[in-house]
């Protein structure tokens, strides 16, 4: 099964590849000709900014997560440990954060189940919220993620799951029986249970995604004029390119799955594909330079114990 999952990984990141560099190629002539002012340098600015603070909001939610199961730490170290290990997405693997998460919290002497379940807990909720977007903006009519029933009602029964499977009465119910194995083993653990349905965490997600994507449309704005009711079909597209690089096995960051996906989303509707093409590749770098602001950020925070 891993060597079946490397495989596909490559699989998947050659096509999106073969994708992108086949649309640039054939437009790669307008691209060039695209060009940017005094005031498309603003919005980039701008974009860079609200992209900054989506990832410092993300980590205020993950700190909330931690609190769920009764840990209790300042929001100076969460902040820091969330920013500092944010950019370690991108190294091999794509799970860099979550180690760097996992080891950071157990240092800090909270039991590693807890340290576990609260990065586990993030990408489903995130997923979630990313689900939810997209599938309200495909039942409403502003974007077509897929023709095919079959996807759609996976779709919806992974939401459902999500949204159960994140319920205390789950969770707390896995945590004991993984304690009851343990205690069969003779190994002391600590009492931990989550203390409510984390139904607030999963609008902080939303709000997150809300975030990234008035980004995107910062940098979209940048090479063209956006009106009122061209911003849900941006929000969603975005939301739903975001979920696909979430979740299908690639290139760390979700990179260039993300893109190709909101390219042939985008391409559909009334946006010049030039103007698409150049406001993925540039939020691309914005994203970038965001987390590595953050992580600098990050650094130069004081730690405090919690």
């Amino acid at each position: 099964m891993s060597s079946i999952k490397s495989y596909l990984k490559w699989i998947i990141l050659g096509i999106t590849l073969f994708f992108i560099i086949s649309t640039f190629r054939n437009h790669w002539q307008a691209v060039t000709e695209i060009t940017i002012n005094s005031q498309g340098w603003l919005f980039l600015f701008l974009a860079l900014i609200i992209t900054l603070l989506a990832h410092i909001w993300s980590a205020f939610v993950w700190i909330k997560i931690l609190q769920l199961f009764n840990q209790h730490c300042s929001y100076q170290w969460g902040l820091k440990i969330y920013l500092v290990t944010n950019i370690y997405k991108y190294l091999p693997g794509n799970v860099g954060h979550f180690y760097g998460r996992i080891n950071a919290v157990s240092k800090q002497g909270f039991s590693l189940p807890v340290a576990s379940l609260s990065v586990l807990l993030e990408p489903l909720l995130m997923a979630a919220a990313a689900l939810l977007i997209a599938l309200l903006s495909h039942s409403i009519g502003i974007i077509e993620t897929t023709q095919n029933i079959n996807i759609l009602f996976l779709q919806f029964f992974l939401l459902i799951c999500v949204l159960v499977g994140i319920h205390p009465i789950i969770i707390n119910g896995v945590i004991g029986f993984v304690k009851k194995i343990k205690s069969n083993k003779k190994e002391e653990t600590e009492t931990i249970y989550l203390q409510k349905y984390p139904g607030m965490i999963l609008v902080g997600e939303i709000i997150f995604l809300l975030l990234r994507g008035l980004g995107f449309i910062f940098a979209l704005t940048a090479f063209m004029s956006i009106s009122f009711q061209q911003i849900p079909i941006i929000i969603s597209a975005f939301s739903f390119s975001w979920l696909l690089g979430l979740v299908i096995p690639g290139a760390p960051g979700g990179l260039v799955v993300f893109e190709a996906s909101i390219i042939a989303l985008l391409e559909t509707s009334t946006f010049p594909i030039e103007v698409i093409l150049t406001t993925t590749a540039i939020f691309r770098i914005i994203s970038i330079l965001a987390e590595l602001i953050g992580a600098v950020l990050g650094y130069l925070l004081d730690i405090q114990e919690t």
